[in-house]
């Protein structure tokens, strides 16, 4: 009796999931003949595509702070982690914080270059929407 499994396939960046139904050794490496639907060939793989600029989840509000541009967070969500410290030189869409919200990481990221001169969150805390989790100057 065959045996149905299920997997999970990605093509191109995009992923599916398909049951495929195995027949076991019928015909020593030979497609059984006669059962049931005929085997189509699947098309060929399209050309990769050129690598694209990485897409940040949300993306992080800034705005002017007093010492530097503020990187606010743009929905509420526990700080998974923090991937900047003050000091470091961040470039546009750098990520520096993952953020989890609705069961998602989000990344947020830089909207510009420059250096980071506060971190404003730490691992594990919770923030709401528009609080400022990091600021650049």
């Amino acid at each position: 009796m065959p045996t149905v499994r299920r997997f999970r396939i990605t093509i191109n960046g995009k992923v599916y999931e398909v049951e495929a139904e195995e027949l076991g050794q019928e015909g020593a490496g030979r497609p059984a003949v006669g059962t049931g639907a005929p085997v189509v060939a699947a098309p060929p793989p399209a050309p990769a595509p050129k690598a694209a600029p990485p897409k940040a989840a949300p993306q992080a509000a800034s705005k002017p702070a007093s010492d530097g541009a503020s990187v606010d967070a743009p929905l509420p969500g526990l700080v998974l982690d923090v991937k900047v410290r003050p000091g470091d030189a961040v470039v546009p869409g750098q990520v520096l914080i993952i953020l989890e919200a609705m069961k998602m990481e989000n990344e947020i990221v830089a909207p510009d270059a420059g250096t980071v001169s506060r971190v404003e969150v730490a691992k594990g805390d919770s923030v709401s929407a528009g609080d400022v989790l990091v600021v650049l100057q």
